[in-house]
């Protein structure tokens, strides 16, 4: 079964669509990795899936099921682990372990086994021992770990993940780089970093214009990336 399929989307905001007619397939296990200039749709594409945006038309399903109604975006919200552009829009809770340990809660896990899921999913991210801290005083490198990490205690079946490097010094980097290669997980991955995308994904991607173009990735890809010329920049990428 697909995990993610999506046909024949098209979406956008008000006077504005920024996706046209885009096709999508995500495996159980599968790894894409999306790239493209500000502006283009990426994170639009992301929150669609994820219900945040409602299409103009076309469809998308979420292990089987469209998310076309409440009960399929609660399916698409129980399948998917969404981890967003900016930290400060995920993390909530006044300590690091109350925030990764939340979801957990939430799907009926006791205290006790959520607290343990929060912290060995803070270990995955190199952020042991960071339970008691408070999350509005964390760096932002730090925050981004943090809700990846409470992305994972969800024990998703896939990750969306939006530029989830931003911010990082190169050691954090090579750590998200290496939990998510350990994953059994599906990833669709947005982000500007090739070097990235390369490391943690197998199919390659730019968005420009509204339309997937796949890419034969390289280490020298960006040079191929650039040449596409720019596109219309917005607050929303």
């Amino acid at each position: 079964m697909t995990l993610i399929d999506i046909e024949d989307l098209h979406c956008g905001y008000p006077g504005r669509e920024v996706i046209t007619g885009l096709n999508l397939k995500l495996a159980p296990g599968g790894r894409v990795g999306l790239a493209g200039h500000t502006g283009s749709g990426k994170t639009t594409l992301l929150k669609t899936i994820m219900g945040l945006v409602r299409p103009v038309r076309g469809t998308v399903r979420v292990d089987g099921a469209a998310c076309s109604d409440a009960e399929g975006l609660r399916c698409a919200r129980r399948v998917l682990g969404y981890l967003f552009q900016h930290p400060d829009d995920q993390l909530f809770c006044p300590t690091v372990i109350e925030d990764v340990a939340f979801g957990p809660l939430n799907l009926g896990s006791s205290p006790r086994e959520a607290r343990e899921t929060a912290e060995h999913c803070l270990e995955m991210v190199g952020l042991a021992g960071f339970g008691p801290r408070l999350t509005h005083r964390l760096s932002g490198g730090e925050k981004r770990l943090a809700s990846l990490a409470g992305v994972l205690a969800m024990r998703p079946k896939a990750l969306l993940l939006d530029e989830p490097t931003t911010g990082l010094d190169p050691e954090s980097k090579a750590r998200v780089a290496e939990v998510l290669t350990g994953l059994d997980l599906g990833l669709l991955v947005v982000s500007h970093e090739w070097d990235f995308l390369l490391q943690v994904a197998t199919e390659h991607y730019m968005l420009d214009h509204g339309h997937l173009h796949a890419v034969a990735a390289s280490p020298h890809t960006h040079v191929h990336v650039h040449a596409l010329g720019d596109v219309p920049h917005s607050h929303d990428d």
